[in-house]
């Protein structure tokens, strides 16, 4: 059974750096993206971040030149690099695989709290 496992979540300062990894259980095929989301307490989950088997990236406006998202294929992982945060980035952040087969994967979550 595959599972996401996601860590690097905790509690930071404004302007410091955290850095979230979602890593798989067993092996994934056919993966088309991985993501990064989030949602804060009394909103929707949103995007933040994409990157897609070709390494293309798609980032929400608020953490553009903020974060970053990487991946390494052979371990199925895929980061979030989080610099420079605000105590507004706060929020539940969740991976997301999304499979040609099979269709989406969710991590459980991590929190991410930013203190000013």
């Amino acid at each position: 059974q595959v599972q996401l496992v996601e860590s690097g979540g905790g509690l930071v300062q404004a302007g410091g750096s955290l850095r979230l990894s979602c890593a798989a259980s067993g092996s994934i095929s056919s993966i088309r993206a991985m993501g990064w989301y989030r949602q804060a307490p009394g909103k929707q989950r949103e995007l933040v971040a994409t990157i897609t088997s070709g390494r293309s990236t798609n980032y929400a406006d608020s953490v553009k030149g903020r974060f970053t998202i990487s991946r390494d294929n052979d371990k199925n992982t895929v980061y979030l690099q989080m610099n420079s945060l605000r105590p507004e980035d706060t929020a539940i952040y969740y991976c997301n695989i999304a499979r040609r087969f099979g269709g989406d994967l969710w991590g459980q979550g991590t929190q991410v709290t930013v203190s000013s």
